[in-house]
């Protein structure tokens, strides 16, 4: 007859070969690891869950069972906590989920041991039971301790890296500075980031002379002798071009728009058909602002900030939309879409899609993935992992509330990685969209149609605009390689 357990108790095992199942009245992300005997795992791979389901003697039975094989466990391993966290698609806290049991059996099914975890409030994550080594037995207790932090909280607790470490810090992007009307000359390679901007004129052309109106500071290389003054030129010999920035630039072909560089705040896709020149790698996407002249923007012409106004908007690499419609009260809650499939049929895909939140300075405020599905006071929350990337439609969803974001969060990146180490080339058919939550309509989409051998995925950037409530949307589709959310933070800067 099965031992029913308080909190605290503990009960003898007879087999080594055991089940856990835990039922409940919502579904909840069951995890187990196995720890030391101080306290802690020794690694990552001691941490058993849905996005590692198996580890030494322990495999993970979605949707709500372990199986314990307990003779295959290192000896090393004094016990093996099994938690049970909210997985986001119901209640927040354990106070509102009912009938909440965990039952220990036998190989054959037998029951041994059942614990019911009651008085529950402001809980999000819990430790359920644990299995122990006790005078070469094993033995198991019922904990029924909570945790408000998630099953973030819990693997912390237990040792695994679940923040950020201290990505590497990158370095700020060049500062763009609009030229005065009818110019529009980029900035020359090597500029230092930060401070007041000290650019030269282009190169072939005079430099504005320091202090006669003009900006751009001293040019590259030392300015050419002076003239002898003239005896009716008092002021020395008159530059040769019609006005202060030197000639004109080359003419444009016959029907090209004169339009060198983004509008202010605006990221412009490439030329169609081409790079950026020259047979030169292509920039970062964050750095597309200063280019060849493109082709149109989408959903535009004529150097205008592309907005809704014409409805769904499908963006390019590198383009960007401001979430405005005109007469429209400003977008408040969306929710992001992000889809893939496998590459191969009868594989089976595992990414994880993820939201890091930037501040001003360009710091990581919070991040919301798989183990840590709210941030921002819950303005930000995730839908859940998808562990094989099949069927249609989106496989994880983010909500967002903008609105209710802290005011600090000035921007927030969308990326998606293998925690499991897959690479990029075994997906196709990868995407996002945008979409107003009030009326489910799609406002933006973003298709990508390369892949890399690589195993993250910076995917696009909602960011806050300038003295308003309005936001932009711009499509990045760059790669890198991390398995986690904590490591797409640094690369995810460059971007900003």
């Amino acid at each position: 007859m099965a031992q029913v357990l308080s909190k605290g108790a503990n009960a003898p095992l007879s087999t080594t070969d055991v089940r856990v199942e835990i039922s409940s009245s919502t579904p909840l992300d069951i995890a187990a690891l196995l720890v030391t005997a101080n306290g802690k795992v020794r690694s990552d791979a001691d941490f058993v869950f849905f996005n590692q389901p198996t580890g030494p003697g322990v495999r993970l039975l979605p949707p709500s069972a372990l199986e314990f094989t307990l003779t295959q466990v290192p000896s090393d391993i004094d016990k093996v906590v099994v938690t049970g966290s909210l997985d986001g698609s119901g209640p927040q806290t354990f106070a509102a989920v009912n009938g909440l049991r965990v039952v220990v059996r036998a190989a054959r099914g037998e029951e041994i041991a059942r614990f019911d975890p009651v008085e529950l409030t402001v809980e999000s994550a819990l430790i359920l039971v644990e299995l122990y080594r006790r005078q070469g037995a094993w033995k198991v207790r019922a904990v029924g301790q909570g945790y408000a932090s998630g099953l973030a909280g819990i693997a912390t607790d237990f040792g695994i890296t679940v923040d950020d470490p201290g990505a590497p810090p990158v370095d700020p992007p060049t500062q763009i500075v609009t030229p005065p009307p009818g110019q529009q000359w980029g900035a020359p390679a090597g500029q230092p980031a930060g401070g007041q901007p000290q650019w030269g004129a282009p190169s072939g052309q005079p430099a504005q002379p320091a202090g006669a109106g003009g900006g751009w500071g001293a040019p590259p290389s030392a300015p050419p002798p002076a003239q002898p003054p003239q005896p009716t030129q008092p002021w020395g010999q008159p530059q040769q071009s019609p006005g202060p920035w030197g000639p004109p630039a080359p003419a444009q072909p016959a029907g090209q728009q004169h339009y060198w560089g983004a509008p202010q705040g605006q990221q412009q896709a490439p030329p169609q058909g081409g790079g950026w020149g020259g047979g030169q790698p292509q920039p970062p996407a964050a750095q597309q602002g200063w280019g060849a002249p493109p082709s149109a923007p989408a959903g535009g012409g004529g150097g205008a900030p592309v907005n809704l106004d014409k409805g769904r908007v499908s963006l390019r690499k590198g383009q960007s939309v401001s979430l405005v419609k005109t007469g429209a009260p400003p977008l408040t809650r969306v929710r992001m879409g992000l889809g893939w499939d496998p590459a191969y049929s009868g594989r089976q895909i595992d990414l994880d899609a993820s939201c890091i939140l930037f501040d001003g300075r360009g710091k990581d405020v919070d991040k919301v993935w798989f183990m840590s599905k709210k941030g921002a006071r819950g303005a930000v929350r995730h839908s859940g992992d998808n562990l094989t990337g099949a069927g249609e439609g989106d496989d994880e969803t983010i909500f967002v509330d903008l609105a209710a974001l802290p005011p600090n969060v000035e921007a927030l990146v969308f990326t998606v990685n293998s925690f499991q180490g897959q690479r990029f080339t075994e997906v196709r058919n990868a995407f996002c969209r945008l979409i107003d939550d009030f009326t489910g309509a799609e406002l933006v989409r973003f298709d990508l149609s390369e892949s890399k051998p690589q195993t993250g995925l910076v995917m696009c950037k909602v960011a806050r605009q300038p003295g308003g409530p309005n936001w932009t949307m711009t499509a990045i589709g760059e790669f890198h390689d991390g398995k986690t959310v904590r490591a797409m933070v640094g690369p995810s800067k460059q971007y900003l």
